[in-house]
């Protein structure tokens, strides 16, 4: 399985995602390569859309590393088998800059830091793909504390063994396809999978407000 872009992932994602679309719902993307998909997916559903944004916690000696990974109010979700090595008063400040930075960039693409009601409702959170999980697990557990009604995680291709992970801890996982030989990178099951900037993120937003308005 292939796709051109992830804009036609999330028309893909947005056809399985039917099921809800008498739901009262919120879609969620992940910033900033799970916005064209989300969009897509808030115009089919017409649902609310918003931001679930999470950044990862590099590994002191190694950056690229994932040592952790959080979200706007949640408790970061850490590789347990690395964090026993880390100096606490150091992760306490990265924790810290990391959220300022979050704040930073949901004032940038929203202007203001508001959040849909979710209570009772279901969420629809959404990615272009998923590579260690910890950014993910980290949505989910955001969205949990906002108490919704149902969790829904929406990503084009998955894993076999992350599926299982996932169905364990939502209410339902919802995949173009789950590959039990996953290709090791998500970029191998796009066409185009160039970076998806802020300017792009602030414009789809902004396209999509004006189409509910017109």
């Amino acid at each position: 399985m292939r796709f051109k872009n992830r804009s036609e992932a999330g028309i893909q994602l947005a056809v399985l995602l039917q099921k809800y679309a008498g739901d009262n719902l919120v879609v969620y993307a992940l910033p900033r390569g799970g916005v064209p998909l989300g969009v897509e997916i808030a115009k089919k559903l017409h649902a609310p859309f918003d931001l679930l944004i999470t950044k990862k916690i590099g590994h002191p000696g190694n950056p690229e590393y994932a040592l952790c990974a959080i979200a706007e109010d949640g408790e970061p979700i850490c590789n347990q088998d690395d964090i026993g090595y880390i100096d606490n008063h150091w992760l306490q400040e990265e924790i810290d800059r990391v959220r300022g930075e979050i704040k930073r960039r949901r004032e940038k693409y929203f202007g203001e830091i508001t959040h849909p009601d979710i209570e009772g409702k279901t969420a629809i959170i959404v990615d272009d793909g998923i590579a260690t999980g910890y950014t993910m697990l980290a949505a989910i557990n955001e969205i949990k504390r906002r108490k919704p009604g149902k969790i829904v995680v929406a990503i084009p291709i998955t894993p076999e063994d992350t599926a299982r992970e996932l169905r364990k801890i939502t209410d339902d996982l919802v995949s173009v396809e789950i590959d039990p030989f996953y290709l090791g990178a998500v970029g191998a099951y796009y066409d185009d999978f160039s970076q998806v900037e802020d300017e792009e993120v602030i414009y789809l937003i902004k396209s999509l407000e004006e189409k509910r308005e017109d």
